[in-house]
């Protein structure tokens, strides 16, 4: 679930940042809450099926 919404937000950057050419701080926000709860899922995960 974790990487989904990851993946979702880091592609929503990608959009913001290159289509519409958004250059607020929002658009950063977004992409470092992506890949916080990218590196969670990836440490949820390993940390589960240990």
């Amino acid at each position: 679930m974790l990487g989904l919404l990851a993946a979702v937000l880091i592609v929503l950057w990608l959009l913001g940042f290159f289509a519409f050419h958004v250059t607020s701080s929002f658009i950063h926000i977004v992409l470092v809450v992506g890949l916080i709860l990218l590196v969670l899922h990836f440490a949820r995960g390993s940390a589960s099926s240990a």
